[in-house]
C-alpha cells in the first residue's frame, strides 16, 4: 500500500474507537509523508496536536501500522499540513433549519427537539461513555433495550444534549416513530392547564400515551408534586406495557430524589441507570476544539489549554468562555492572545469558591435521605436516622477536618468517642459496601460542587 492507502486504513480502525468529534478534531489533515527503513513519518497540523496524538494514540497507531505493514517498527511525528482525505463514518448530517426536508423538520418540531444536538457533536470521554453507549443503543432500537434509560449527572455536563441526540437520531432514521421531548417544568405546567379545562386531563394524557418515545428531562423537579407524579406514573405504565421507549434525566440517581413516590422510584431503577460525571482535561480540550470547529473560531492552542485547565466542572462554561472571547474579538477587532484571554476570563476562572460549613454538610445529608436537619442532629436511634448521622460525622471529619470533640458537640453534645466510632465505621463501610460509597460520593458532589 502507498502512503495514503495505509494511512486511510489506519484511520478506518482508529475511528471505530473514538467519537466523530474527537476523530475530526485530532486527525483532520494528517497523513503519512514517508515510509523508509522501517519508519513511518506522520504529518500533523500543529505542535499541540502532534504532542497529543503521540501521547494519547501513539501506541495504537504503531500497532495498526505494524499490522498493516510488518516492516514499520517506528513512527516519527512532524508538524506540517496535508490535505489528507479523512474517512468519515456514515452518520446523519443535519443541514441548516431552512434546508431540512419538510417531513424531517415537521417531525423535529412536533418532537420539540433541536436539530443541533446530535451524536456527531457529542464529545465522548471516560466521564460519559456509558451514558453515550446506552443512549446510542436506545436510538437504534427504541423500546427493546435499556427501557427505561435513566441518565443522571450535575448541571452543565451534557444530559440534555444526549437526550435530544437520542430523539434526533430516531426522528431522522426511524421517521415512523413518534418522539416527544419534554422538560419536567413544561409537563407540570401543561398538567395544571389541563386540570382547568373541561376534558383537559384526558387530552393531556392522550398526548403522551400516543408517542413511541418519551424523553423526559429533569425528572427530579417532580419531587413533592404528588398529582404530577400520579399522572406521570400512569403515562409511564401505559408506555412501558406497550414497549414504548422512555428516557429520563435527573441531577441525581432515583434513590437520591427526595419526596418521590416509591412506585416511581422502583420503575426508574428497573431499567438502565447511567451517570455523567465531570470531564477530564483531555475531554474538555476536545470539547473546546469541537465548539471552535462548529462556530468556525480560530483561537490558539495555548488559549484552549488555558480554558481546559481552569474550567473543570461545567461543559456549558467551556462554551461560555469561548463566546466571551469571541464577543471581545468582534467588538475590538483585536486578535485575542493568551494574555487577553486570561484577563477576560479572570472572573470566570477565579470565581470565589463556596465556603463549606458544617451546616451545609448536615443539610446535604438530610436532603439526600429525605430527613429534617433536626433529625440528623437528634439522639434518635431509628435505623433510618443513625446511618445518615454517622455519614454526616464522617464527612465533617474527612472533608472539613473538624476535630472529634467539635463534631460530638455539634451533634447534641455527644462524647468525642461517638464521632470517632462513626468515622471509623463509615471508613470501613465505604471499602466493603459500594452502595454506601456511592451515596457518600453523591453527597460530596452535592456539597462541594454546588
Amino acid at each position: 500500500m502507498n502512503n495514503e492507502e495505509i494511512w486511510q486504513a489506519t484511520l478506518a480502525q482508529i475511528q471505530l474507537n473514538i467519537s466523530p468529534a474527537n476523530f475530526a478534531t485530532w486527525f483532520k489533515n494528517t497523513g503519512i509523508t514517508e515510509q523508509n527503513d522501517g519508519k513511518a513519518t506522520i504529518s500533523i497540523t500543529n505542535s499541540f496536536a502532534k504532542e497529543w496524538i503521540q501521547n494519547k494514540y501513539g501506541k495504537t497507531i504503531l500497532k495498526i501500522l505494524h499490522d498493516l505493514n510488518p516492516q514499520i517498527k517506528e513512527i516519527e511525528y512532524q508538524v506540517g499540513k496535508m490535505e489528507a482525505k479523512i474517512l468519515r463514518r456514515s452518520t446523519t448530517v443535519f443541514p441548516a433549519e431552512g434546508q431540512l426536508g419538510l417531513q424531517e423538520f415537521q417531525n423535529q418540531k412536533e418532537a420539540n427537539i433541536n436539530s443541533k444536538y446530535t451524536f456527531d457533536s457529542f464529545v465522548i470521554g471516560p466521564f460519559n461513555e456509558l451514558a453515550h453507549a446506552a443512549g446510542w443503543a436506545v436510538s437504534q432500537n427504541p423500546g427493546k433495550v435499556y427501557n427505561p434509560l435513566f441518565v443522571y449527572g450535575r448541571v452543565g455536563l451534557g444530559k440534555t444534549h444526549l437526550l435530544q441526540a437520542i430523539g434526533n437520531e430516531i426522528v431522522t432514521n426511524l421517521s415512523l416513530k413518534k418522539v416527544q421531548y419534554i422538560p419536567s417544568e413544561r409537563f407540570t405546567s401543561g398538567l395544571i392547564s389541563a386540570i382547568r379545562k373541561k376534558d383537559g386531563i384526558e387530552s393531556f394524557k392522550a398526548k403522551y400515551r400516543n408517542v413511541d418515545v418519551l424523553i423526559f428531562d429533569d425528572i427530579q423537579f417532580l419531587s413533592g408534586k404528588e398529582k404530577t407524579q400520579e399522572e406521570f406514573f400512569h403515562i409511564f405504565n401505559h408506555l412501558y406495557e406497550n414497549n414504548k421507549q422512555i428516557v429520563l434525566s435527573s441531577d441525581r440517581p432515583p434513590k437520591a430524589i427526595s419526596a418521590l413516590a416509591e412506585r416511581l422510584r422502583s420503575r426508574f431503577e428497573g431499567g438502565m441507570i447511567a451517570d455523567i460525571s465531570y470531564p477530564d482535561y483531555e475531554t474538555r480540550l476536545a470539547i473546546l476544539k469541537t465548539k471552535c470547529q462548529e462556530r468556525k473560531l480560530n483561537f490558539s492552542d495555548d488559549i484552549l489549554d488555558y480554558i481546559a485547565s481552569n474550567i473543570e466542572k461545567n461543559v456549558r462554561e467551556l462554551e461560555g468562555a469561548l463566546l466571551r472571547l469571541l464577543a471581545h474579538q468582534n467588538l475590538t477587532q483585536q486578535v485575542v492572545d493568551v494574555g487577553i484571554a486570561k484577563s477576560l476570563l479572570q472572573k470566570l476562572v477565579l470565581a470565589p469558591k463556596k465556603l463549606i460549613t458544617p451546616k451545609a454538610v448536615i443539610k446535604a445529608v438530610a436532603d439526600f435521605y429525605d430527613l429534617k436537619e433536626k433529625d440528623v442532629l437528634s439522639s434518635s436511634r431509628r435505623q433510618e436516622v443513625v446511618k445518615p448521622r454517622q455519614i454526616a460525622m464522617y464527612l465533617l471529619r474527612e472533608e472539613l477536618k473538624n476535630s472529634y470533640p467539635f463534631i460530638g458537640q455539634k451533634f447534641g453534645g455527644r462524647d468525642h468517642t461517638t464521632a470517632i466510632y462513626a468515622y471509623e465505621k463509615m471508613s470501613k463501610e465505604i471499602k466493603k459496601n459500594s452502595n454506601t460509597a456511592e451515596e457518600i460520593g453523591l453527597i460530596r458532589q452535592q456539597v462541594f460542587s454546588a
